[in-house]
């Protein structure tokens, strides 16, 4: 079953926590991994369509060696809404097979992870709210959500 993601709410703030792992990898890895699944698919396309196939995706692959074990034809069926099929692809390949050496510091050592990848993860996962964004959403997030309420 897959379960919509709210309207009202950042994908990246509705990315599960806490997960079980069926690969045996700790939780907080997979959600990392899951979270830079979210920002490669938030590059460059709107949130609306992110937020139904970002779903479908983690149903099929919740895990990035499960990702590893799709097809090509398999992923691009699923991502193709989002549009950019061959550099979304391949930008969610390369990162993968990054992250499963990377040391959780710097993003930007990801494959197709830049600046708005790399301010996204600390903000909402390592919930480091001194960066300074230069994306509009992430910075109203910070704005209204994290500031507001101190």
């Amino acid at each position: 079953m897959v379960i919509p993601l709210r309207d009202d709410l950042m994908v990246q703030q509705q990315l599960p926590a806490g997960i079980l792992s069926p690969d045996r990898l700790p939780a907080n890895l997979i959600g990392a991994w899951q979270h830079m699944v979210a920002v490669i698919m938030l590059n460059q396309t709107g949130r609306k369509p992110v937020k139904t196939v970002f779903p479908i995706f983690m149903q099929n692959w919740p895990t990035p060696l499960r990702f590893l074990l799709a097809t090509e034809q398999e992923v691009r069926d699923v991502i193709w809404p989002l549009g950019m099929v061959n550099v979304r692809y391949k930008r969610l390949a390369g990162m993968t097979r990054d992250f499963l050496t990377w040391d959780g510091n710097d993003a930007t050592m990801l494959y197709g992870i830049g600046k708005y990848g790399s301010d996204s993860y600390e903000i909402f996962f390592k919930q480091n709210y001194t960066v300074e964004p230069i994306d509009k959403e992430l910075k109203r997030y910070l704005q209204e959500e994290i500031f507001a309420s101190t």
